[in-house]
């Protein structure tokens, strides 16, 4: 038998039978976690800043933590854990798509496509819809380019212009603009936050979306007639030229359509990248030479999240065998027995992940393997869990005063990110959605699992 086969069948077979640890589950086993958490939060809390210590440093800090645990295994074997779990397929093709996507972002932006995104998105929405239309932009544009950041900084500008000429609160003006992120943030086939969900959880990215779009329409319709009710008495005109040119935004509505229609996620990034490169190269925002450095940039713009991944996945290994998933379906049974309760068990490990790391892809990224331990325990669907985790990832962090989005916000708006709270009706109502959605949904058939 293959050396790495026999450690895992040991640690999730063997130890079983003989009564250890990993039988009935260890606490101990979830140290590496609870050590990573404590370092990330703490460091935030005392200095005031959550990205002052590199995250792949803390997570090399925890995984030796991890391998320094369970003196049954020689470090070899515990190596050979690491390389298992490194290795795993979902692990794998999870970091394959945030190259690709890495590099389809990279050159998209590069060949203009962020900048008539944006214009087209502005032509096309009626100057009384001004505050109403922020979200419906944010909502169009988070979905084309995969991230949240991005359209925060690319329409808080517009967001501080319209409340200056329409006399609305600043505060309210970003807050659509917010709102509109999260939906892309959670939704976009592209977003991080989407694949480590749909990769950790083993679902395709299509059922996913029907399952999260099928929840968060709801949100998405209230907050458009919120935005509206409040705003409807607004009069806004833009005095700049808005250029855009179609060329350069079909790559995103490419892969969108393409995605919604099922393609392969490999095939439709990689036919992205040569749709950018080719409408850089026909509109001359991009010569030859710079098409391969861009594609290039914006996949080193993935390295981090890629080794991350990695990193989690070797955690995870060693806390698994160490007895400390099966110690969390313990409490689980214990505390918040039944189907439901283990749908809130999902929402709240990505919540407080979140809190502790404001950074929603990496919450989900240790989160997803608890939780796909905990839906394979209680029948609950790979894109229902799926979808739990990027609802609830994207919740958190919307809410999040010292996470990226609001902090990049209140930064260019020039306010506070405290202020903008008030105002995320989509994020509070995406919430309220989910736990609906939770409280009344059934279990559809039992499902077996190896």
């Amino acid at each position: 038998m293959d050396k790495r086969k026999e450690v895992k069948e040991k640690g999730s077979f063997a130890a079983k039978e003989n009564g250890s640890p990993a039988a009935a589950g260890d606490w101990k086993a979830l140290l590496p976690i609870a050590a990573f958490v404590v370092m990330f939060a703490g460091s935030g809390i005392i200095s005031g800043d959550f990205y002052m210590i590199p995250t792949m440093l803390v997570f090399l800090i925890a995984l030796f933590i991890a391998l320094f645990q369970n003196r049954e295994l020689t470090f070899t074997e515990k190596l050979d854990l690491c390389a298992t779990g490194a290795g795993d397929s979902n692990i794998v093709i999870m970091c394959l798509i945030y190259l690709l996507a890495g590099g389809f972002s990279g050159i998209a932006g590069a060949a203009g496509g962020v900048t008539s995104t944006v214009n087209l998105a502005l032509s096309f929405i009626p100057a009384s819809f001004a505050v109403t239309g922020l979200f419906l932009m944010g909502c169009f544009i988070s979905m084309a380019m995969g991230t949240s950041v991005g359209t925060v900084v690319a329409l808080t500008p517009i967001a501080v212009d319209i409340s200056q000429k329409t006399g609305y609160l600043l505060p309210l003006a970003v807050g659509a603009v917010m709102c509109g992120a999260m939906f892309g943030d959670n939704l976009s086939f592209i977003s991080d936050t989407t694949i480590a969900a749909v990769r950790t959880q083993g679902c395709e990215m299509r059922d996913k979306f029907k399952a999260n779009f099928l929840i968060v329409l709801p949100a998405a319709v209230l907050t458009v007639l919120i935005f509206y009710m409040l705003t409807r008495n607004s009069s806004y005109a833009m005095e700049e030229e808005l250029p855009y040119n179609i060329v350069q935004v079909l790559p995103y509505l490419c892969v969108l359509v393409g995605a919604l229609l099922g393609i392969n996620v490999f095939a439709l990034l990689a036919g992205g990248i040569v749709m950018s490169a080719f409408a850089g190269l026909y509109t001359g925002s991009l010569t030859f030479a710079q098409v391969f450095p861009a594609i290039g940039d914006g996949m080193a713009g993935m390295y981090e999240i890629v080794i991350i991944a990695i990193l989690a996945s070797c955690i995870s290994a060693l806390v698994q065998h160490n007895g400390g998933f099966e110690w969390i379906l313990s409490f689980i049974h214990k505390k918040m027995s039944g189907y439901r309760a283990a749908q809130f068990g999902i929402v709240l490990l990505v919540c407080l992940f979140d809190a502790a790391t404001a950074n929603n892809t990496i919450a989900i990224v240790l989160a997803g393997p608890m939780a796909k331990q905990i839906s394979q325990e209680y029948d609950i669907t790979p894109q229902k869990s799926a979808s739990l985790l990027d609802i609830f990832g994207s919740v958190s962090q919307g809410v999040l005063p010292y996470g990226a989005q609001l902090l990049s916000a209140a930064r260019i708006a020039g306010i506070t990110s405290i202020a903008i709270l008030p105002y995320l009706y989509y994020t509070f109502l995406m919430a309220a959605s989910a736990v609906v959605f939770i409280l009344f949904s059934s279990k559809k058939k039992p499902q077996k699992h190896a």
